[in-house]
């Protein structure tokens, strides 16, 4: 086992994806190269920085891979409100990706301020 795999957020990180994927799923078939691609790759992209910062030899740098994860979580975030307004994106849906958003943005926080302290 990885050592990034043993973090809480990294394993609610790839949670998140699994999410953004299921919702996306029901987008229309114009919207697969779109939106909906855009929202997957952005929700990658939080677990796999994640497990790219934790190789890193110095907890700053650490930190500075949460912050980039915390940039690519309110991107999806964004995208789903488009997606919400577009009627892409059921307002159920729309809350469930928030609240998952929200939770997992208050754990990068916590591990941001560890690597710092």
């Amino acid at each position: 086992m990885f050592n990034f795999e043993k973090l809480e957020a990294w394993q609610r990180a790839v949670d998140f994806a699994d999410l953004v994927y299921a919702t996306t799923r029901g987008f229309p078939r114009e919207e697969v190269f779109g939106l909906a691609m855009q929202m997957r790759r952005a929700a990658v992209s939080v677990s796999s920085n994640l497990a790219e910062g934790s190789s890193r030899s110095s907890r700053a740098d650490f930190a500075r891979f949460t912050e980039i994860v915390t940039g690519s979580l309110f991107e999806v975030i964004s995208q789903c409100v488009i997606a919400n307004r577009q009627g892409l994106l059921s307002e159920k849906d729309f809350l469930s990706a928030y609240e998952a958003a929200e939770k997992l943005g208050r754990m990068l926080n916590g591990l941001r301020t560890s690597l710092l302290s």
